[in-house]
């Protein structure tokens, strides 16, 4: 029997709407993390610049890339959820446009997700699982896309242990935004060639 591509059951989207889209997001994550700071009684979990946690973050942005791609090329349940999702997203974006991407994404997620959400809800390993299912359930792009949630939830647990490991929002950051720019850009690679 033949397998049919499956359609996304939102329309596809020009690039101007996906980049439109992109910042939008990120405004409206950024404006929650601000109302949650100001009327939560809560403080922003600690980020400053420190080489050792650059570089964790690049080793672990590597680490997520690497798995991802292992879960693409062997789990075919991931394969088809993601490149739905990355068909909705990337498909109408020009390759430069993949900076974007990394970091618009990388810096309203992580401040809303483990910078505030994490240390609102006390900052242990209870919220380090429900903020990571809210990631998860953010990347929900249609009722049959759960294997993509499953996946981001996972990143989501590695992001959160990360931030609170380090003691450092910088690590996750640099992770998500590295993960997000090499995935993108050899899923795009893949479509032109």
């Amino acid at each position: 029997m033949e397998q049919q591509k499956q359609e996304p059951e939102i329309p596809y989207l020009t690039r101007t709407q996906v980049l439109v889209a992109m910042g939008v997001t990120a405004i409206m994550l950024w404006i929650i993390a601000k109302l949650w700071l100001r009327f939560g009684n809560v403080a922003i979990f600690s980020w400053h610049w420190q080489e050792k946690d650059l570089l964790l973050g690049i080793a672990l942005g590597l680490i997520i890339t690497a798995v991802s791609g292992l879960a693409y090329r062997f789990w075919a349940a991931y394969r088809k959820s993601a490149d739905y999702y990355l068909e909705i997203v990337l498909k109408p974006l020009a390759l430069p446009d993949i900076i974007w991407l990394g970091l618009l994404p990388a810096l309203s997620e992580e401040l809303l997700f483990r910078g505030v959400m994490l240390p609102a809800l006390g900052g242990d390993h209870v919220a380090v699982i429900v903020s990571s299912l809210c990631f998860g359930v953010l990347h929900l792009s249609s009722p049959q896309q759960w294997t993509y949630v499953i996946w981001a939830t996972i990143v989501g647990l590695i992001l959160g242990y990360s931030a609170l490991i380090s003691g450092n929002l910088l690590v996750p950051i640099v992770a998500h935004m590295l993960t997000n720019l090499i995935s993108s850009y050899f899923w795009k690679i893949r479509r032109l060639g």
